[in-house]
């Protein structure tokens, strides 16, 4: 589906209309016009970026080809909290068993919730969105969703979250896990991923949260004591390593590979986007800066 880009391509080469052959070889092979931006190269399978004020399309790369997402899952996860009605972000939510169990289970990225503890709502979209915490997803699910047992209430979030996809006129998405962690029928594409986020940073905490490099957080035990969680954004190496850089979210996972769901404003332009199934941690965050510097330029 690069054929975006090669149609541009295809249209500025066509612009050079039929005149003499020596102006159709200085178009074809002198000079690059004044302002031409070459489009980037990038390790990952599938990218698309675009111009959050504008929506205008800015980069396309399989752009609509269907793949695992790993935690750039957890962005709908956090949109589908932040929507709830009455929500009381201060609300605090007592640790279970089985959110623990959950990530040992599947060797999952945890924010490392202490059993018995209390956390806000606001803490565990922190545990959320920095840490990765698939602990703090189940939490949130379990707090979340409706019905009669923990099952139950997390199908009941995942519909929430398929909904909302549907909300947003997505035909390339759908969850199966509140974290993902899927089962089969986890999936989107990096155009609808970044439309997921577009429409997340149109929130004021979720846009506090993920821009934040680190955070320390302080909870009340079970015993009625308190302690501090420390928790540092995976996607520190963006967020400290690109000039105006505001989130937002990695995901990994053997399937998924590397990806990275990213947004940076300069000169009152916000430039978001996505990378999917990139080869490294180094090459996702090497792919966004390029395609940030590209949509910049654009």
């Amino acid at each position: 589906m690069i054929t975006g880009i090669k149609g541009t391509r295809f249209r500025r080469a066509a612009a050079v209309t039929v005149t003499t052959g020596a102006v159709l070889a200085v178009g074809a092979f002198g000079a690059a016009p004044a302002g031409a931006v070459t489009t980037p190269t990038i390790a990952a399978a599938g990218g698309y970026v675009m111009n959050n004020g504008t929506g205008t399309t800015l980069y396309t790369k399989a752009a609509d080809t269907r793949r695992s997402t790993g935690s750039t899952t957890k962005i709908m996860t956090a949109k589908v909290v932040l929507a709830q009605s009455n929500l009381n972000l201060d609300a605090k939510v007592t640790v279970q068993k089985a959110y623990s169990d959950y990530v040992v289970a599947n060797n999952a990225s945890q924010a490392h919730l202490i059993v018995g503890d209390k956390a806000t709502v606001r803490q565990l979209l922190y545990g959320l969105m920095l840490p990765s915490g698939c602990d703090a997803a189940y939490a949130l699910a379990d707090k979340f969703g409706s019905g009669a047992t923990r099952d139950a209430r997390v199908k009941s979030f995942i519909g929430k979250m398929n909904t909302a996809a549907q909300s947003l006129g997505l035909k390339n998405t759908h969850f199966d896990s509140f974290d993902g962690i899927g089962h089969g029928a986890n999936y989107s594409t990096p155009r609808d991923l970044t439309k997921i986020a577009s429409s997340a940073m149109k929130n004021s905490t979720f846009k506090a949260i993920v821009k934040t490099q680190n955070t320390q957080q302080k909870v009340t035990t079970k015993s009625g004591g308190y302690r501090y969680y420390n928790w540092e954004n995976t996607n520190k190496p963006l967020l400290s390593g690109y000039s105006g850089t505001i989130g937002i979210k990695t995901g990994s996972g053997p399937e998924a590979k590397y990806c990275l769901v990213f947004a940076a404003t300069r000169n009152g332009k916000t430039v978001i986007g996505t990378v999917l199934a990139s080869t490294s941690i180094d090459a996702r965050t090497a792919d966004a800066k390029k395609l940030l510097t590209y949509g910049f330029a654009k």
